[in-house]
C-alpha cells in the first residue's frame, strides 16, 4: 500500500486535536526525550517530512515506514500515540545503533537525531556553524550552553539563542533549512530557568556571518559589528 500522507495540524485544529487527556506521545520506561523530540518535529510543521518520504540513498525504509505510520501520521490524525508504536521505533534504533539502552534509558535528545537523522535516514547535516572565524561546524541540532543570567528570569527563545551565540562566539554560515534547538536543562535537582516562553519567530539576522546588516547610528550598511 502507498504510505498514507496526513497534513501537520495547524491553528484550531491543532488545538482541537491535540488538547486535552491522553493526547499526545504516551510516555513509557524513559522516553520523554523521543516522545518530546517527535512531537515538535512533526506535530504541528512539514520542514522535516522529507524524512518520512524521500527515498535518501542510505536510507533505512523499515525505520522510516515506523515513523512514517505509526507515529507520524496517528499524531496528526488524532492527536494520540501508544507507547508500544514508540517502543517499535527504539527497538530497531537499538538494532541500527550498536547501543543496547535505546529501549530502557533516557537519552540525550541530540544522540537521537544524530543516530535516525544520519545513520538510519542519511540526510544532511541542517546547520553549518562557525566559531571565531575557525573551520565550519555541521550539526543536526544546536544545544543552547548559557551561565546563569540574573536579569533573564522567565526569557524567550529568541534572547536564549542570541545570548548563547554570543557567549559562544558562533554564527551560522547560511540560512539553515531547519533550526532545531535544544533547550538548557539540568537534570531534575536543578532548572536554569522555570519556564521559557517560545518565541513564534526567531529573527536570525544578527546569527548570520557576512550578512549585510544596518548600521545602528547611521541607517547605512554597517562596516563593524559590536557584540
Amino acid at each position: 500500500q502507498a504510505p498514507e500522507s496526513s497534513p501537520p495540524l495547524r491553528n484550531e485544529a491543532a488545538v482541537r486535536v491535540l488538547r486535552g487527556r491522553m493526547k499526545g506521545i504516551q510516555g513509557h520506561c524513559n522516553s520523554c526525550y523521543m516522545d518530546a523530540a517527535l512531537f515538535s518535529l512533526f506535530s504541528c510543521t512539514s520542514v522535516l517530512d522529507s524524512m518520512l518520504f524521500m527515498p535518501f540513498p542510505r536510507c533505512d525504509r523499515n525505520v522510516q515506514g515506523i515513523l512514517r505510520d505509526e507515529i507520524v501520521s496517528p499524531l496528526r490524525r488524532t492527536g494520540f500515540v501508544r507507547a508500544s508504536s514508540v517502543m517499535h521505533l527504539r527497538e530497531q534504533l537499538t538494532d541500527k545503533g550498536q547501543c543496547s539502552s535505546f529501549t530502557n534509558a533516557e537519552k540525550d535528545p541530540e544522540e537521537f537525531l544524530n543516530l535516525i537523522m544520519q545513520q538510519i535516514l542519511g540526510i544532511e547535516p541542517l546547520l553549518k556553524l562557525q566559531s571565531g572565524g575557525q573551520k565550519e561546524q555541521e550539526c543536526y541540532c544546536y544545544q543552547i550552553f548559557m551561565d546563569k543570567q540574573e536579569d533573564l528570569v522567565v526569557p524567550d527563545v529568541q534572547q536564549l539563542v542570541e545570548r548563547s551565540f554570543l557567549s559562544s562566539d558562533l554564527k551560522l554560515v547560511e540560512i539553515p533549512s531547519c533550526f532545531i534547538i535544544q533547550m538548557p536543562r539540568f537534570g531534575k535537582e536543578y532548572k536554569m530557568f522555570s519556564k521559557i516562553i517560545p518565541s513564534l519567530e526567531l529573527d536570525i539576522t544578527d546569527l548570520l556571518l557576512d550578512s549585510p546588516r544596518e548600521c545602528c547610528l547611521c541607517g547605512g550598511v554597517a562596516t563593524l559589528e559590536c557584540s
